[in-house]
């Protein structure tokens, strides 16, 4: 773990956040007290992947039933 107080945070900030991103635990401090803990955001999964539904949705025979005239003019 490392700590850094706030202006050397300021003055290195793109070590620092290379340093977290790398798993090192980091620290920033006021006045020799902590105060934050720099972390990395988790990735979120980019794009779309084929049968990423499969299973979650399910299509009965209601499904290919002709719908309500009420509903049906909603839809015009």
């Amino acid at each position: 773990m490392s700590q850094v107080n706030m202006h050397d945070a300021k003055t290195h900030l793109s070590s620092l956040i290379e340093k977290a991103v790398n798993g090192e635990e980091v620290v920033i401090a006021r006045a020799g007290k902590p105060m934050v803990r720099l972390v990395p955001v988790d990735q979120a999964a980019t794009g779309r992947s084929f049968g990423a539904m499969k299973g979650k949705a399910r299509v009965d025979e209601r499904f290919f039933e002709p719908l309500p005239e009420d509903e049906l003019a909603a839809w015009e």
